[in-house]
Formats: C-alpha cells, sequence, structure tokens
C-alpha cells in the first residue's frame, strides 16, 4: 500500500529562509548612504532675568572625566587600499602614512563601490581613525564593514588625496 500526501519543511529551515530574506531586505535598505551627523550645541539663557542657579553641593558634583590617552600611531595598524584607476596611489599613501608614524602592514586593491575616500575603524579605534585622517587629509571616517578587519584601520581611496 502506497500513501501520498504533502511534506512540509520543517520549522527551522522555515525560519532560516524567513531570516535570509529579512537580512538581504535590511542589506539593500541601508546600503549606499552616508551616515548624517549633526552638531548639536547648547545655548546658554543670559538674560539678565533669569534667576541664578545655586551651586551644587560637593557631594552632588562629578568628576569631569579624564582625559583619554593620546593615541599611539606606532601602535596602530593600518590598510590601505586603491579603490580607483590610479597606479601606485595606495602604496604612495602607504608610504605617507608610515612617514607620519602609523604602523602600515600592507597595501592593495579594494574591490567594491566607495563612495568617497574613508577611514574605517572599529569602535574602539574611532580617535586613531581621526588622527590617520588629519594626517592624511581625509575628510570622512566610518566604522567598519563587512569583511574588514577589527584589529586596525582600513583605507580606502578613491582618488588622488588633496
Amino acid at each position: 500500500m502506497r500513501q501520498r500526501g504533502l511534506l512540509f519543511p520543517s520549522p527551522v529551515v522555515m525560519l532560516s529562509i524567513i531570516a535570509v530574506a529579512m537580512a538581504a531586505i535590511a542589506f539593500v535598505a541601508t546600503r549606499g548612504g552616508e551616515p548624517t551627523e549633526r552638531k548639536v550645541s547648547i545655548v546658554a539663557d543670559a538674560s539678565p532675568s533669569a534667576p541664578a542657579t545655586p551651586e551644587a553641593p560637593e557631594t552632588l558634583r562629578k568628576d569631569p572625566k579624564p582625559e583619554p590617552p593620546p593615541v599611539d600611531r606606532a601602535k596602530v595598524y593600518v590598510e590601505v587600499y586603491n579603490n580607483s584607476g590610479i597606479s601606485g596611489l595606495a602604496g604612495r599613501v602607504a608610504t605617507s602614512a608610515t612617514d607620519a608614524g602609523w604602523m602600515v602592514v600592507g597595501s592593495d586593491n579594494w574591490y567594491g563601490t566607495i563612495p568617497a575616500t574613508t577611514v574605517y575603524h572599529p569602535p574602539r579605534l574611532a580617535r586613531a581613525a581621526k588622527l590617520l585622517a588629519l594626517d592624511l587629509g581625509i575628510q570622512r571616517t566610518a566604522p567598519a564593514v563587512g569583511a574588514m578587519r577589527l584589529d586596525r584601520l582600513t583605507v580606502v581611496l578613491t582618488g588622488e588625496l588633496g
């Protein structure tokens, strides 16, 4: 005797398919846009009619945060990639970074779409990324994405530096 019927995939397979579809939608929806940042400044009310605020008692005052230690360029790994058609650009910029004291560990070509020359960084190296960008004259920094290593800064060049 032969039995006929429908075979439904397991719930794990269905959830996996849904998760992959959601990840693809999220990827398509978030790619290509640069993060927008705003500078927020606080304006104090200096009008003469404003009552003076009493100073907080000593027990309520918070100590200011200590200054973070300065970035030691020689201890930060840097990779430089060329995403332009300019031959030797990554090598020249790698030499400039080395001359500024950074530990450049490699340079190569980058294959992908990058909107502008950028210094990519893991969260713990955000200050170092800003300093490297200043040293090289790069205007844009961003968090590391995709397959970028999280123990170093990644410079992706889209053209000559100014």
